[in-house]
């Protein structure tokens, strides 16, 4: 009792402290911006630099509660929209918070998926985010995929707090969970560190206040702030190809403002913005900093992960473009040796994160016997085009996940016998990934020996069989046995048993001690020589 009251003392404490900072450094900031603006008021226009609101990304195991307490912050439902219950996507939103001082404040939220294959998309999410959110069940503690997460936030170099969840089921245990934390080197307040945490319940919406009263002080003292009055910048977290209103992108401002009219270039694409809508899929015609928008209208699918800029008009974007030098990205995986039989695979997802993903799972594949090589990768459905790109390549798979496959395409697949899978849960296709190259594999045999025999008399040769009498050194020999004839360690041939003998008896297998043996082989055997028993197994 007393512990717990301790406890709850430390965290309160804390609280109280960062908040006074928090308070303090938005004073000196905010005091200082009028001389800097004067001071620039002579060389430019006059900036309008603000507070920005944080955006937040939450990161921890694949069933740790993450999307549940998204789906509780922002009082809708994503959970059931997401195939098997899991998020499958990098999403964000922008959701209202009232502190417990009263202060109105904005937090964005982006969304990333717990399975391992979609680890691009949590880096990416992790790199363009201000604050985590490290989220651990108070039933299972830390899990490895925690462990990967919390790497990403290292990796970006950004705060986190922690959100023990799941403290309404019954075997909730948040002093197990703590030491579970602290164990692996992730030191929370109250239990010798620093790290802001706080017990939630995201079913039941216990503690969520809590939460992002962290989350905006710890927000504070990071000090962010944007200017308004620039064009807007930021980052591409999603690209897609919408079959009624072709290439889109969600963009996350994080400087400037964006307003109809302008131009966004992203890498070689660029995009009028005609057609701009916020989280909510409703028309906008500004968006400031922290603001997640979704596009319509790229020339190209933007690459996910890049930075965009704005300018004023088609003209300037097409002049940048041109200047801007080329890279071409690789869309093969090959391993070094070309002698190896390949495994061709075209892949169609309905937005370019997904084809990281299932690079990312055939990446784990790992053979000396056959080559993965992508051959082709694309967002959208699955087209007469990719079946005619890998109808004429043995052994070609054409993998799909959220699109559909026209009928042309599934017609011309069946009378060119191309085998088209798809898949709206990434750890099914996994399973089947891995399942389709190994069958794909050509089969290898192996020997495997199971003893070694000295031969001790030499009875009688009849055409190719010999009688002969031995002795087991080691292991076992069976009937019906192949093996492998050695004079001096030299093979000079090879055998099969046809007959054993021990005790004047007919055996199936001799483990041990002298015996006889009738052998099959066009070798001649003499006393001293050697016979290693082998199996061949297929693999």
């Amino acid at each position: 009792m007393v512990s717990g009251l301790f406890s709850l003392y430390l965290l309160y404490s804390g609280l109280i402290i960062r908040r006074e900072k928090a308070l303090f450094r938005r004073f000196v900031m905010y005091a200082s911006k009028p001389i800097i603006n004067m001071a620039k008021k002579s060389k430019q226009a006059v900036s309008n630099i603000i507070k920005r609101p944080p955006i937040v990304v939450v990161m921890g195991h694949i069933d740790h509660g993450k999307s549940t307490l998204l789906d509780t912050i922002r009082k809708s439902n994503i959970v059931d929209k997401e195939a098997g219950g899991i998020t499958q996507h990098l999403s964000a939103y922008v959701v209202p918070h009232t502190t417990k001082d009263g202060v109105e404040e904005k937090i964005t939220f982006l969304d990333t998926p717990g399975h391992a294959a979609f680890q691009k998309m949590r880096l990416r999410g992790a790199d363009v985010a201000d604050v985590a959110i490290l989220v651990v069940s108070a039933e299972d503690g830390v899990k490895p995929q925690t462990l990967e997460a919390l790497e990403s936030i290292k990796t970006a170099g950004i705060p986190y707090v922690v959100a023990i969840n799941k403290i309404d089921k019954p075997g909730a245990d948040i002093a197990k969970t703590q030491a579970s934390l602290i164990e692996n080197e992730i030191y929370i307040e109250g239990m010798g560190g620093d790290i802001p945490w706080t017990p939630i319940s995201a079913k039941k919406g216990d503690g969520i206040s809590d939460l992002l009263d962290l989350v905006v002080l710890t927000a504070d003292l990071a000090g962010l702030e944007g200017d308004t009055s620039l064009l807007a910048t930021g980052k591409v977290i999603e690209g897609k190809l919408d079959p009624k209103r072709g290439n889109t992108a969600t963009l996350l401002i994080t400087n400037g403002t964006l307003k109809s009219g302008q131009v966004v270039i992203a890498g070689k694409a660029q995009s009028p913005v005609r057609i701009m809508e916020d989280f909510l899929g409703k028309p906008v015609k500004e968006a400031g900093l922290s603001t997640p928008v979704r596009i319509v209208g790229f020339s190209d699918i933007p690459e996910v992960g890049v930075s965009f800029s704005t300018v004023a008009n088609k003209k300037e974007a097409e002049a940048i473009i041109a200047g801007s030098k080329t890279v071409e990205n690789d869309t093969t995986k090959t391993t070094s040796d070309s002698s190896l039989p390949t495994i061709p695979i075209l892949i169609k997802a309905d937005v370019l994160g997904t084809i990281d993903a299932i690079r990312h799972e055939l990446d784990k594949f790992e053979s000396n016997r056959v080559n993965v090589k992508v051959i082709d990768s694309g967002v959208g459905d699955i087209t007469v085009n990719d079946v005619q790109n890998v109808s004429a390549t043995k052994n070609a798979i054409i993998v799909g996940f959220n699109v559909r496959v026209e009928r042309p395409a599934k017609d011309l697949a069946e009378r060119q016998n191309v085998e088209i899978d798809t898949f709206n849960i990434i750890y099914e296709l996994s399973e089947w990934l891995d399942s389709a190259l190994k069958n794909r594999t050509p089969k290898k045999e192996e020997e495997i020996e199971t003893g070694k025999v000295k031969i001790l008399k030499l009875f009688s040769i009849q055409k190719h069989t010999h009688v002969l009498g031995g002795r087991m050194e080691e292991g076992c020999i069976k009937m019906n046995q192949h093996v492998t004839i050695l004079r001096r360690d030299i093979e000079i041939g090879k055998g099969v048993v046809k007959n054993l003998q021990q005790m004047k008896s007919n055996v199936q297998k001799v483990e041990e001690g002298e015996f006889g043996m009738q052998l099959d082989t066009k070798t001649d055997i003499a006393p001293g020589d050697h016979l290693i028993p082998f199996d061949t197994v297929v693999t």
